[in-house]
C-alpha cells in the first residue's frame, strides 16, 4: 500500500478520465464503427490537433507532398484558390516551390527490426495478456478468472508467465488503484494527466477498445469487466518492472507545430475549396432553373412517382440512386439508414443482440425477430444446423494442426477441388452457394418483428414501440425529408455489403446501424407506416397519405448494387411490384457498369458477383472512399447531378419546415456521423501506419475483437490500404475534409446551430466546413465563418431580394413530430 499522503482515489480517476479523451474510441472488428481517431481533440483548431496528436501518437496530419502535387497537376486543385491561400499564410512563392518544404513521407515511421527495448518487452506481455482476456469467443483457452477482472486476472497468471519479473509477480498490490498510487508516488498531480496520456497513447488500439466497452457496457463487459484503470496498474506495474522511466516527456498541449505545416494546411483548404465550389456552384444553378420551372404557367406539373424509394444517405446510394430513377417514374430519398428508430436488435439465428442505430446514441427499443412456424423455418433451421456443424468442424481444423493434415489427408481430392474452385471460380462457387442458399428461406420470409410495445425489461430497455412512438418516428421521417406527396408504393431500402473472407466486413456495412445491415431498421419502419392506426394519425397531422400507398422494406448490396425487396405487395399492386422490381435490375446493370468500369471481363455485374464470392479479393468493394460532401436539400437539386459517389445526401425540404426542427435535427445528428466517416478516411489515408490498419496482406485476426498486423503488437484503429489505395503511392480516397452543402435560408441555420455548442465547435475548430445555398437570396452561396458568422461565397444577382425583405413563402404550417431520435 502506498503511504503517500496526497494521492486521492477521485483524483486518479478524474486524471484517466482526462487523459483518456485524447484516445479515440474502437469498436470490434466484427461491428466496425467509423470514428475520428482524433475526436479527444476537436476542441482545438484542426491545426493544433494534428500537432499535438502527432507527438502524442505519432502520426502526421496532412497529405504528403506527392499526394498534393498529383491534386494540382490533374486540376483538383485550383491554382487561383491556392495562391490565395498561401498568400494568406505569407507565402508568395510559386505553389511548386512551396510544395517542397512540405514533408515528403507519405506516413509516420513504423519500427524497424532493432533488437527489443524494455518498453517493447512491456507491450508484449501486456497485449499478450490483453488479447486473452479480452477476446469475444474465438479462442479455445480461455485466460482463468477473467470474471474477477483484468487486474485481478493477471495477477493470478503473472507467476506463472516467464516473461514477467518476479518483482511485478510477487509485488502487486490487491487493487489496480494501490498499483497506480505506487506508480504515481514519486510524482506531482500536476503531471498524472501527462502520465496516463503517453501511457494510454503507447497502445491507442487496445486502449481505445478498451474505452469503447467499458462505455457500451455490453454482454462481454458484463461477464468479463476491465478498465482504463486496470489496463493502466498492470502497464505501470510492468514498466516499474522492466526498469522503464514513465516520466512525461511534454506536458499536455505543448508540442510545437511544424513550420511547414501552413504550407500543408494552405494545399489542403485550397482543394477543398475547389471541390466544393464546384458542387454549391450545380447545386446552386439547380435551384434557380428550377425556380424558373415552377414560374413558368405549365410548370411545376410533376405527376405521381410510380414510387418513391429511401435510401441511406450514405455516398453509394448517390451512384445507384440516380440510374434508379431514369429506369423509370421513381423519385429516390435519402434518409439516415437505420431510418431514425434507435434500436438494439435480436436477428433469429443472432447469438447475441445488436445496436442498430448510430453510435452517437443509445438504443431506446428491442426487436426481436419471432418465427411464425411453418415449412419455411424449418427448411432454415436445417440448413442453419448444417452450416453451423461445418462450421465448429471447420474451426477445430484451424486451431488443431494435428486433426487438420488428417482431414486433407482422409478428404483427399475433393477438398483440394474445393479449394481449387474457391480460389480459381469464385463466381462459379457463389453462383452455387447462392442457389443453395436461395432454396433455403431468409429470416425475414418466416419471422416477425416485434414491434409494439410488449413489457419493459428489468435493465429500463422497453420491448417493442408504443403507438404513441410509432406515431413518432413515421412523422419525424417524413418531415426529415420534408414529404408531402407520396406514391402508391414507398419503400425504405437499407443496405449491406457482401464479402467472403474479409475481417473488416462489417466496415463496408450501414455506419447509420453501427457497422450492421440495415435491412431489420427498413423493415420496422415499414411495419410502422402499414399500421392503420398509425396511418390515421399521420393524416390527422397533416401527412396526407393515399389510401392505396403501400410501404415495403428491402436492402441494397452495395458489393453487388442488387436491391431485394422483401415480400409481397397486395393483389392491387402486384403488377407495380414486379414493374419496380424488374426495373431495379435494370437499374443495377447501369449503376456495376459505372462502378466497375470499362476493364471488367464480361459483364459489371458478374465482376461484382466475383468480388464478393472471392475469397481472395482484397477490395471487394469502394465502400466510402472518395466521401467529401454531405448536401442536405431536396433531391430536385441533385437529381440531374453526377456526383461521383462522393456526397452524402439527405433530403430535406425548408418550406415544410417553418420553425426549423428537422434541420436542427440533421445538423446535430446525420452531419456529425458523416463528420465522423469522413475523419477516420482523411486520418486513415493520410497516415495508414499511425490512423489506419495497413495491408490486408499481412493482417492477423485477433480474439474477434481486431487485427493485428503481424504476430502481435497494437490493435489495428483505421481503414485497411486496400480500402483507400489504388497503388502504395497513389490514394484512391481524396482526402478532404468534409464539406456540408444546405439548401436553407441562412438565418433558419443559424438558428438550428444555436443550441448545439458541440456542432458549431467543429465548425469553429475546421473540422468541417458549411456552407448554406440560401433559396430567399436567389440561392446565393454563404460560408460559415466563425461564431456564427456568414461570408458571402457568390455575388448578388439581380434577382436577389434584399437582406429586408421577407422570406420567400413556406407550405402550410403543421404539427411537427419531435427530432429525439437524431439529437
Amino acid at each position: 500500500m502506498s503511504t503517500h499522503p496526497t494521492i486521492d482515489d477521485a483524483t486518479i480517476e478524474e486524471s484517466i478520465d482526462s487523459a483518456a479523451t485524447t484516445v479515440g474510441s474502437v469498436w470490434p472488428i466484427h461491428s466496425f464503427v467509423t470514428a475520428n481517431p482524433l475526436s479527444g481533440f476537436e476542441d482545438v483548431p484542426f491545426g493544433e490537433a494534428v500537432t499535438q496528436a502527432a507527438d502524442l501518437l505519432g502520426g502526421r496530419g496532412y497529405p504528403s507532398r506527392e499526394t498534393f502535387r498529383a491534386a494540382l497537376d490533374d486540376g483538383r486543385i485550383d491554382r487561383e484558390t491556392l495562391e490565395s491561400e498561401l498568400a494568406d499564410r505569407g507565402y508568395e512563392a510559386e505553389p511548386e516551390a512551396a510544395l517542397e518544404r512540405v514533408d515528403g513521407s507519405a506516413e509516420s515511421e513504423t519500427p524497424g527490426d532493432e533488437a527489443d527495448t524494455d518498453a517493447e518487452r512491456v507491450d508484449r506481455v501486456l497485449t499478450k495478456w490483453l488479447s486473452a482476456f479480452l477476446d469475444e469467443g474465438h479462442a479455445t483457452w480461455s485466460m482463468p478468472n477473467r470474471e474477477d477482472g483484468f487486474y485481478a486476472a493477471f495477477r493470478g497468471v503473472a507467476a506463472h508467465d516467464g516473461e514477467v519479473p518476479d518483482e511485478v509477480s510477487e509485488s502487486l498490490p490487491e487493487t489496480p488503484t494501490e498499483a497506480i498510487e505506487t506508480a504515481l508516488e514519486p510524482y506531482p498531480d500536476s503531471q498524472w494527466v501527462p502520465v496516463f496520456e503517453e501511457q494510454l497513447a503507447a497502445l491507442p488500439g487496445w486502449t481505445g477498445f478498451i474505452k469503447q466497452r467499458v462505455d457500451d457496457e455490453g454482454t462481454w463487459q458484463s461477464a468479463h469487466p476491465i478498465t482504463l484503470a486496470d489496463y493502466l496498474a498492470v502497464r505501470l506495474a510492468l514498466l516499474d518492472g522492466f526498469g522503464v522511466d514513465i516520466e512525461p516527456s511534454v506536458g499536455p498541449g505543448t508540442a510545437d507545430a511544424d513550420p511547414t505545416d501552413e504550407i500543408a494546411e494552405a494545399f489542403l483548404s485550397a482543394w477543398e475549396a475547389t471541390y466544393r465550389s464546384a458542387v454549391v456552384d450545380r447545386v446552386a444553378a439547380e435551384g434557380r432553373e428550377r425556380d424558373e420551372e415552377r414560374e413558368r404557367p405549365d410548370g411545376d406539373q410533376s405527376e405521381r412517382p410510380d414510387a418513391q424509394l429511401v435510401f441511406c444517405i450514405d455516398t453509394r446510394s448517390e451512384v445507384i440512386r440516380r440510374h434508379v430513377e431514369a429506369a423509370g417514374e421513381y423519385e429516390t430519398h435519402g434518409y439516415a439508414g437505420f431510418f431514425g428508430v434507435p434500436m438494439e436488435y435480436q436477428g433469429y439465428d443472432a447469438e447475441t443482440p445488436v445496436d442498430a442505430c448510430p453510435p452517437i446514441l443509445e438504443p431506446q427499443h428491442r426487436i426481436s425477430e419471432v418465427p411464425t412456424g411453418g415449412d419455411a423455418r424449418e427448411r432454415h433451421d436445417r440448413r442453419s444446423s448444417v452450416r453451423e456443424v461445418a462450421g465448429e468442424v471447420v474451426k477445430k481444423l484451424k486451431t488443431n494442426p494435428a486433426s487438420a493434415f488428417g482431414f486433407v489427408e482422409n478428404a483427399g481430392s475433393g477438398y483440394g477441388l474445393a479449394l481449387a474452385a474457391r480460389t480459381l471460380v469464385p463466381g462459379r462457387v457463389r453462383d452455387l452457394l447462392g442457389t443453395v442458399d436461395d432454396a433455403v428461406p431468409d429470416e425475414h420470409e418466416f419471422c416477425e418483428q416485434i414491434v409494439q410495445h410488449q413489457h419493459t425489461r428489468a435493465d429500463g430497455l422497453p420491448v417493442g414501440l408504443t403507438r404513441e412512438e410509432r406515431v413518432e418516428y413515421a412523422a419525424t421521417a417524413f418531415d426529415l425529408m420534408g414529404w408531402t406527396e407520396f406514391g402508391r408504393l414507398v419503400a425504405f431500402v437499407g443496405h449491406a455489403s457482401e464479402t467472403t473472407n474479409n475481417p473488416y466486413d462489417s466496415s463496408l456495412d450501414c455506419g447509420a446501424c453501427a457497422g450492421n445491415p440495415g435491412g431489420p431498421n427498413a423493415r420496422v419502419l415499414a411495419e410502422i407506416c402499414n399500421d392503420p392506426d398509425v396511418t390515421a394519425a399521420l393524416r390527422d397531422r397533416g401527412f396526407e397519405i393515399p389510401e392505396d400507398t403501400v410501404f415495403l422494406a428491402g436492402e441494397h448490396n452495395t458489393t453487388t448494387d442488387e436491391i431485394e425487396l422483401y415480400g409481397d405487395a397486395p393483389e392491387s399492386h402486384a403488377d407495380d411490384l414486379a414493374q419496380l422490381r424488374a426495373d431495379l435490375d435494370d437499374a443495377r446493370e447501369g449503376a456495376t457498369a459505372e462502378r466497375v468500369g470499362p476493364d471488367a471481363e464480361g459483364s459489371a455485374v458478374r465482376e461484382t458477383e466475383r468480388r464478393a464470392g472471392d475469397w481472395a479479393e482484397t477490395r471487394p468493394e469502394w465502400g466510402l472512399a472518395g466521401n467529401a460532401g454531405f448536401v442536405v436539400g431536396p433531391r430536385e437539386l441533385t437529381s440531374d447531378l453526377d456526383l461521383d459517389g462522393r456526397a452524402f445526401l439527405h433530403s430535406y425540404d425548408w418550406s415544410t419546415d417553418p420553425d426549423g426542427d428537422a434541420l436542427e435535427a440533421i445538423l446535430a445528428g446525420p452531419m456529425v456521423v458523416t463528420q465522423w466517416i469522413n475523419a477516420q478516411y482523411y486520418f486513415s489515408t493520410v497516415d495508414n501506419a499511425a490512423y489506419g490498419s495497413g495491408s490486408k496482406a499481412t493482417h492477423n485476426p485477433v480474439g474477434n475483437v481486431g487485427v493485428y498486423q503481424g504476430n502481435g503488437g497494437d490493435l489495428m484503429t483505421g481503414l485497411p490500404r486496400q480500402s483507400l489505395m489504388a497503388a502504395d503511392d497513389e490514394p484512391y480516397h481524396q482526402p478532404l475534409r468534409l464539406s456540408t452543402v444546405v439548401h436553407a435560408p441562412v438565418e433558419r441555420v443559424t438558428d438550428a446551430l444555436a443550441d448545439h455548442e458541440e456542432v458549431t465547435e467543429l465548425l469553429d475548430n475546421d473540422w468541417l466546413s458549411l456552407t448554406v445555398v440560401d433559396p430567399t437570396r436567389d440561392h446565393r452561396a454563404f460560408e460559415y465563418e466563425r461564431d456564427s458568422e456568414w461570408q458571402p461565397a457568390s455575388e448578388p444577382t439581380a434577382s436577389e431580394p434584399s437582406a429586408t425583405e421577407p422570406e420567400a413563402p413556406t407550405a402550410p404550417e403543421r404539427e411537427h413530430a419531435p427530432a429525439a431520435a437524431d439529437d
